[in-house]
């Protein structure tokens, strides 16, 4: 049934993806003072897709106080959207009709761009096309959602609507309405991760781990980072690809961190044949998501909070999946389900979905990367086009989007 559980089977606190295999990512010991064109704070996916594509033309240092992959990426679901949290009706009124089209087609070319990175590096991580479910919930109704998919196909995004009947007819889902799109994509985000880190290492970037950055400190010609490992690593450019943990001197403006819940099925789990293509999420809040892996588990996430530390309790973790489990039944009532995996994780958020890329306010050559929303690997190949476009003295049409 759903939320029952075996004690030997059950990996509590534990990501599905960090028993992933496949995650072997060749790092050293900071030994001694290094200099580098560009040093990258954090080794997870979003300092992976910025290795990868500043690598090509710089020296690149990735620094990182855990193993590789170890931080904010196993704690993913990786669900691979173009959609913003915020509808592209809403996101309108808060930044203007134009710049909302931007983000939104952005967005869309992103993941584009994701799995043209992947076929081109011949990256094993399960990447697979999705399309996505948005149903209506208590955010957002079916006559908002019907607006919504209108706005979507104005702009050239492919998106329908279908009213309650089709909705029951399709998938069998008891709701008011939804928006069904195409474009999306599902993966393995440690794999993504690590396959990304291997190739910016087979273009000369070295790895550094474990070394903490304790503070940064820029001048006009570069920027200092201080280590724990004491020995001081000089760049010419700095990004932070952090998560959510930056050094002492660093400022985060608009940062607000919450905590969020997913757990795993065994895999082969049984689920309507739909499912397996789809992405599905809720116009609500919190709202549920679900997913489902190539091994045939499905992912289960939501029950946000506005807390930054709610995620490390573990008691909470077991209520959150009790919950989620029960949202689950009322959605899919003949999906039986049994979790082999749960876990939580802080997650950021933004009045927009819209994530933080751009220069640190007051430190010269340093660039931090935010990722704002629930699409946040998406926003990790954006970061990385607009980051390196700069560093290497370009521009990108679209960074204004971002610098809020």
């Amino acid at each position: 049934m759903i939320g029952s559980t075996t004690k030997r089977d059950l990996r509590t606190g534990r990501s599905l993806w960090a028993d992933s295999s496949g995650l072997g990512v060749s790092v050293d010991r900071l030994a001694a003072p290094i200099s580098v064109d560009v040093a990258i704070v954090g080794a997870g996916v979003s300092g992976a897709f910025m290795a990868h594509e500043l690598s090509k033309t710089h020296s690149v240092a990735v620094l990182d106080r855990r193993p590789p992959l170890m931080g904010s990426t196993v704690a993913s679901t990786a669900l691979l959207q173009w959609e913003i949290d915020l509808p592209l009706t809403e996101l309108a009124k808060k930044i203007g009709p134009q710049k909302a089209k931007r983000a939104y087609l952005r967005s869309r070319r992103a993941v584009d761009a994701l799995k043209q990175v992947v076929a081109e590096e011949r990256i094993a991580c399960g990447l697979k096309d999705k399309s996505s479910l948005y149903l209506a919930g208590d955010q957002h109704g079916h006559r908002a959602l019907e607006a919504e998919a209108a706005a979507r196909a104005e702009i050239g995004l492919d998106s329908r609507y279908l009213g309650p009947g089709a909705l029951r007819e399709r998938f069998g889902v008891e709701r008011t309405g939804a928006v069904v799109s195409s474009g999306s994509a599902s993966g393995d985000p440690a794999r993504l991760a690590a396959g990304l880190l291997r190739r910016a290492r087979a273009n000369g970037a070295r790895i550094w781990s474990p070394v903490e950055v304790l503070q940064a400190v820029s001048d006009p010609d570069g920027v200092t980072l201080l280590t724990d490992a004491d020995h001081a690593v000089r760049a010419k450019s700095v990004v932070f690809c952090s998560g959510y943990e930056f050094p002492r001197g660093v400022p985060t403006p608009g940062l607000d961190v919450i905590s969020t819940w997913a757990m795993a099925s065994t895999p082969r789990q049984r689920c309507p044949a739909w499912l397996r293509n789809m992405l599905v999420w809720e116009a609500s809040d919190p709202y549920l998501y679900m997913r489902m892996s190539g091994d045939g588990r499905l992912i289960v996430g939501g029950e946000d909070e506005a807390s930054p530390v709610a995620h490390s309790d573990k008691a909470k973790l077991k209520r959150k999946c009790r919950t989620l489990a029960a949202e689950l039944r009322r959605l899919l009532p003949h999906v039986a389900f049994e979790i082999d995996y749960a876990w939580a994780g802080a997650f950021g958020q933004s009045t927009t979905g819209l994530p933080r890329i751009g220069p640190v306010p007051g430190m010269e050559h340093t660039w931090a990367v935010m990722g704002f929303g629930g699409n946040g690997i998406t926003y990790s190949v954006i970061a990385a086009q607009i980051v390196a476009a700069e560093v290497r003295g370009e521009g990108d049409a679209d960074a204004d989007l971002y610098r809020t």
